[in-house]
C-alpha cells in the first residue's frame, strides 16, 4: 500500500553550498520510483508516495540517491503525512495566550534522545526562548527571530546526540496541506 511521506532535508541550499535545484531533486525521485513528488520551497522539503516502508530505511534510500546523484552527503528525516498532522495537533504553545505564531518552530529529531540528555537539556533557561521536546520533535518558541536564538539545530544536535533540522511553523502547516492532498 502507497503512504505518503515528506522528506526534510538538512542544509541544503544554504549559503550557497549543497545547491539542489528542485526539478532535478524531485525529477531523481521519480528516477527512484517514488510517485507524486512535489517539492516545497528551497530548502529541501519533499512530498512523495511510497510503498509503506520503515521511515529509517526511506531516509537512507533518499540518502543515497542524494549522494549518487548530487554528490555530497545530507541528513534526511522523513516523517508520513498522518505523523506530521499529529505534530500540528500537539504543539503544546497553540493555546497560551500573548505569543506569536510567527516565532513557532519545529526541530524534527532523526530519533528520540536518550531520556537522560533530555532531561539535561530541560534543565537550562534561554530568557524569553522556549522548547519543548515531544518524542522526535522540539517545538521552539523564539520571540526575537529564529535566526537570533541559540537554540539552532547544532545546539541540539551536540547536546541531544540525534541529527536535526527546524522549519518554520508556516512551513510545517504547508507541508501538513500538500500532503494531505496528494
Amino acid at each position: 500500500m502507497m503512504e505518503t511521506y515528506i522528506a526534510i532535508l538538512r542544509g541544503i541550499n544554504v549559503s550557497g553550498q549543497k545547491l539542489i535545484k528542485m526539478a532535478a531533486l524531485k525529477a531523481a525521485f521519480e528516477e527512484k520510483g517514488f510517485r507524486d513528488v512535489m517539492t516545497y520551497i528551497q530548502s529541501g522539503n519533499i512530498i512523495f508516495r511510497a510503498e509503506d516502508k520503515k521511515e529509517d530505511a526511506l531516509s537512507l534510500k533518499v540518502s543515497k540517491l542524494i549522494m549518487n546523484g548530487f554528490g555530497f552527503e545530507v541528513p534526511v528525516i522523513i516523517r508520513n503525512s498522518s505523523s506530521l498532522a499529529g505534530i500540528i495537533r500537539s504543539n503544546p504553545f497553540l493555546n497560551e495566550k500573548g505569543i506569536l505564531a510567527d516565532k513557532f518552530h519545529v526541530t524534527f529529531l532523526s530519533e528520540a534522545p536518550e531520556t537522560k540528555r533530555r532531561q539535561e537539556l530541560e534543565k537550562l533557561s534561554f530568557g524569553n526562548e522556549r522548547f519543548v521536546i515531544l518524542g522526535r520533535e522540539i517545538y521552539l518558541y523564539c520571540p526575537n527571530g529564529y535566526g537570533n536564538t541559540k537554540l539552532s539545530n547544532n545546539f541540539f544536535e551536540n547536546k541531544l546526540k540525534v541529527t536535526a533540522t527546524t522549519r518554520n511553523w508556516a512551513t510545517v502547516n504547508k507541508l501538513a496541506e500538500l500532503s494531505s492532498g496528494v
